[in-house]
């Protein structure tokens, strides 16, 4: 019965999320005007500035910002207690993420549809644009190369979901045709979750898998170099044709997949055997303050949402107040799968007894994507009567399509970062897409196979530096928008008070990963994360003095 309860509360703490909070924050403090021309009607190009349906762009945005993060996030971070997780993920939904997402939404659209780098040069200045986007390329080359390797491993380790991840695209590509025509979006919709499920039925029993030595390269290594081919050609086409219909129908298999979840917690009503506060944690591991707060992003608050929501989902918004629906209900989305996540991975689904349960979880990291797959997929069978082989597949589709839509985002949003500095420095050539999509390619497939060698794995030597650095930067996107606010003479203390809580735990957590580096003389991790925290504090000061000057300028011209 515990995770009943855990559910209820957190669907109950969500629903005032969305019907409440955020319409206050919209309405009152963004101020968001169906009037307003937005960039998708002023720069249409029907390439990546397009007006496009909310529910639509609700799919893009949503499983391009969800990846596997949401998952492995809070099955990681539950071995410290199912407690901490659960209110960090809906507290952090609520009045975290959703306004920080919203947020960079309604910026970003305010301003030709540009990124939170490029923005905040007109925000706060020139310099900070620099230094902003030194850490938005850092988090975006650690995401795609990591989500490269974690589909290629799962293709490796789950061949059942091959089949249906790639049948996806072929879906997605008759949508997008069929909705560029015209043709209504619900049986559209209908039949395309329809087929993909029936792709996952027939993957359960239709391994595809690569020989394990080809071109003298291990399977892995091929499938990463085939879904970088696939990313760098998929970031080239228009929204419409790909990325905007693959997103929406992967958001639409993620609901059935939550509904599938989430109803087969009511019907089976697991306990929960996972402890409220882990007391039996191994000696070497870190503190839950701050680790916690930068292990679950992705599901409470992440960086990463702010590059998409202000990189592509800004550039397709038709209306500006669709920015609620797309961007706080986006959050609640993630916040829903971060939660179910938890329950998956502490109830009986996954271990009979608390004991059990312990030897899974016998430190930190241990469990994570397998645990949630095993977790469900035991849920889903005891609540619905479906086979523990097919619900696998299922999970296994569902963390493998939301890492590639992941990577789809990713590159096309490394493209841009790669463009706006030949527009900054004035370098012509890396203005063109082609260029500027192939050195994001390139630059993600040197790190995967410059420091993991053949196995094309060395994107996870950055890996664990993304958690403080991807906090860092959603600090940095609330503190843009705290700016804008305050120059517009707004209340900021929504997302000043929620960038400062960010700031200070990543901030901390960085240093205390610094010193970690810095004892394994990994002198790669100690330089990147010194830059990160060095960049993050000049930011810091370079907002303050904004701040400050516009605090003067006004109280000089109220005396007047």
């Amino acid at each position: 019965m515990q995770s009943v309860v855990i559910v209820l509360l957190g669907i109950v703490g969500m629903l005032f999320g969305w019907f409440f909070y955020s319409k206050f924050i919209a309405e009152k403090i963004f101020k968001m005007d169906d009037n307003f021309v937005t960039p998708a009607h002023e720069l249409e190009d029907g390439v990546d500035y397009v007006p496009t349906n909310k529910v639509v762009l609700w799919g893009h945005h949503f499983t391009s910002v969800a990846g596997a993060a949401p998952i492995v996030g809070p099955a990681i971070a539950v071995y410290w207690g199912w407690v901490p997780a659960v209110l960090w993920v809906v507290f952090g939904t609520i009045f975290f993420a959703g306004v920080h997402d919203m947020g960079a939404l309604w910026a970003s659209a305010r301003n030709k549809g540009k990124s939170m780098g490029a923005l905040s040069e007109s925000v706060i200045g020139k310099r900070t644009r620099a230094l902003f986007m030194i850490v938005v390329f850092l988090v975006l080359l650690m995401v795609n190369a990591v989500f490269g390797v974690v589909i290629a491993k799962s293709f490796v380790s789950q061949p059942n979901a091959v089949f249906p991840a790639w049948s996806a695209i072929v879906v997605a590509l008759v949508i997008g045709q069929l909705l560029r025509r015209k043709v209504s979006l619900i049986p559209l919709c209908l039949v395309g979750v329809g087929i993909l499920y029936y792709t996952i039925y027939l993957g359960s029993g239709m391994p595809i898998s690569l020989p394990d030595e080809m071109f003298g390269l291990s399977a892995n290594a091929n499938w990463i170099i085939i879904l970088f081919i696939y990313a760098a050609i998929a970031s080239l086409l228009p929204v419409w044709m790909l990325l905007q219909p693959r997103d929406f129908i992967n958001g639409m298999q993620l609901l059935v997949g939550l509904v599938l979840l989430y109803g087969a917690v009511f019907v089976s009503m697991p306990d929960i055997t996972a402890p409220a506060f882990n007391t039996q944690t191994a000696v070497d591991t870190p503190s839950i303050i701050p680790l916690l707060f930068v292990t679950i992003a992705c599901g409470a608050v992440s960086g990463f949402h702010g590059i998409v929501s202000s990189g592509t989902s800004s550039k397709q918004l038709n209306k500006e107040t669709d920015g609620r629906f797309v961007g706080y209900l986006g959050a609640v989305g993630e916040g829903m799968l971060a939660l179910i996540t938890l329950v998956a991975v502490s109830g009986v689904a996954l271990a009979v007894s608390p004991e059990e349960w312990h030897e899974i979880y016998s430190h930190l990291g241990a469990g994570s994507v397998s645990a949630f797959i095993n977790g469900g997929a035991n849920l889903i069978e005891s609540g619905w009567g479906i086979s523990q082989e097919v619900a696998s597949t299922l999970l296994a589709v569902m963390v493998v399509l939301f890492a590639g839509t992941t990577m789809d985002s990713g590159v096309r949003l490394q493209r841009y970062i790669i463009q706006e500095w030949g527009d900054i420095y004035n370098i012509s050539i890396i203005r063109n897409g082609i260029v500027a999509t192939l050195i994001a390619v390139l630059s993600c497939l040197l790190l995967a196979f410059g420091a993991g060698g053949a196995d094309g794995s060395g994107g996870m030597i950055i890996w664990p530096l993304f958690g403080s650095t991807n906090q860092i930067l959603a600090s940095l996107t609330l503190l843009v928008i705290s700016v804008m606010l305050i120059k517009a003479n707004r209340p900021a203390k929504y997302t000043l008070i929620p960038m400062s809580f960010v700031l200070v735990m990543a901030f901390f957590a960085g240093v205390i990963k610094l010193g970690e580096y810095y004892q394994q003389s990994n002198w790669l991790l100690v330089t990147l994360d010194l830059l990160v925290l060095v960049v993050s504090v000049l930011v810091m000061l370079e907002a303050w003095s904004v701040i400050v000057k516009h605090r003067k300028d006004s109280a000089h011209i109220t005396e007047q």
